[in-house]
């Protein structure tokens, strides 16, 4: 069976994650390295309805342990119906956002803090944690610039500066508290120059690994 990779992106919002994992799609390919493309909230008929709820801008004030708790109902979905089946049958799975988001997003946005987030973890997916995390990083008045042109904002776009920044600080403490695990890109910069830096990381990383 070959060796298959779990890799993640995460960033906040604006930074470019769908149009940067398009790039890592095209050089997996070029490769011709086996893989699915999925995301979370999501990835299966479930999940997708549990982001839907999720992401609907609503009059109801949403609970943040109830926003916790279905983060982790779509992700023990997405986990046994398609992540598992496709790492065991040597599938390369490349999504975007894990469990990194939800400690950026309610663990820091909401200011939950991270032990309930740890133990909800534990309990879906114990050990299993992604091989690479690719973060994707701008300040964050850049990345709402950039989400705003994009047209409607979902309820977690519609959130102020001060949660941005807690979001953003979230992902970088964990990425410097685990640097074996993480890339940070600076996505501030041209397009060309944040695949550049993922080219790299995808060289250093995938190809070193999976040794094609």
């Amino acid at each position: 069976m070959p060796k298959a990779l779990f890799i993640t992106f995460e960033g906040g919002e604006g930074v470019g994650k769908t149009t940067n994992i398009e790039y890592f799609k095209a050089l997996m390919e070029e490769r011709k390295l086996e893989f699915i493309a999925t995301r979370e909230p999501g990835g299966t008929p479930l999940a997708e309805e549990i982001r839907s709820l999720l992401l609907a801008p609503r009059d109801e004030s949403v609970c943040s342990n109830a926003e916790l708790l279905l983060m982790f109902a779509a992700r023990a979905q997405h986990l046994a119906s398609v992540i598992e089946p496709s790492l065991s049958q040597g599938v390369n799975v490349l999504c975007d956002r894990f469990t990194d988001a939800t400690y950026a997003y309610q663990g820091y946005g909401r200011e939950l803090g991270t032990e309930a987030i740890s133990i909800l973890e534990n309990l879906v997916h114990g050990e299993r944690q992604p091989d690479l995390t690719v973060v994707l990083d701008a300040p964050v008045e850049v990345g709402m610039a950039r989400a705003r042109d994009r047209g409607a904002l979902d309820r977690f776009e519609q959130e102020d500066l001060a949660f941005f920044n807690r979001v953003r600080e979230g992902y970088l403490k964990r990425a410097a508290e685990n640097p074996g695990r993480y890339e940070i890109i600076d996505a501030s910069l041209s397009l060309g120059d944040v695949k550049a830096q993922i080219y790299d990381v995808f060289q250093r990383r995938v190809v070193g690994s999976l040794g094609s």
